[in-house]
């Protein structure tokens, strides 16, 4: 089947509506998705877990500086993965 955005869980963000001045992900990818980033205004902001699925992650704040991706860490959290559509291994 096709990935569409009706299937996807977010890690590809709105590209048509974007850019974001802000952007709230509730889910966790294991690295910052470079789309999400992407589709910040320069000056954006992007809170957003990220760590691998089954451990504790860390609460990021992301912010777009100059282009580039500044970070600030809010201590460890635990949410479910962010997996761009694609289905988990058992």
């Amino acid at each position: 089947m096709a990935n569409t955005l009706a299937n996807l869980d977010g890690y590809y963000g709105w590209p048509e509506h974007a850019p974001f001045d802000k952007i709230i992900v509730t889910a966790a990818p294991e690295h910052l998705p470079p789309a999400l980033f992407e589709q910040l205004w320069e000056g954006g902001r992007l809170v957003i877990p990220v760590g691998p699925q089954g451990l504790g992650q860390t609460l990021c704040l992301v912010e777009k500086v100059d282009g580039e991706p500044q970070m600030t860490s809010y201590g460890q959290v635990r949410f479910v993965p962010l997996t761009g559509g694609e289905e988990a291994e058992p």
